[in-house]
């Protein structure tokens, strides 16, 4: 597989994960944060979105990746 298909495949796995963490802190956090400043809700929305994408969804996606595009043997 090429580096620059591994690339597209990386730019897809994290849009899949950080379009739907943004949506749900969205619905979850909206009504809290919706007068605060909207540099303060990015920095904390931000700031609950990246480790949620890094260590819990980034990981699942590439094991999955990973089961998906491994030759199976037998």
């Amino acid at each position: 597989m090429s580096h620059q298909s591994n690339r597209h495949q990386m730019a897809v796995m994290i849009w899949l994960a950080v379009a739907p963490t943004l949506i749900v802190l969205q619905l979850l956090l909206g009504d809290l944060l919706r007068d605060l400043p909207m540099v303060l809700r990015t920095l904390i929305t931000a700031s609950l979105a990246v480790p949620i994408v890094v260590y819990g969804l980034l990981p699942f996606l590439q094991r999955l990746r990973a089961r998906l595009t491994w030759p199976r043997s037998g």
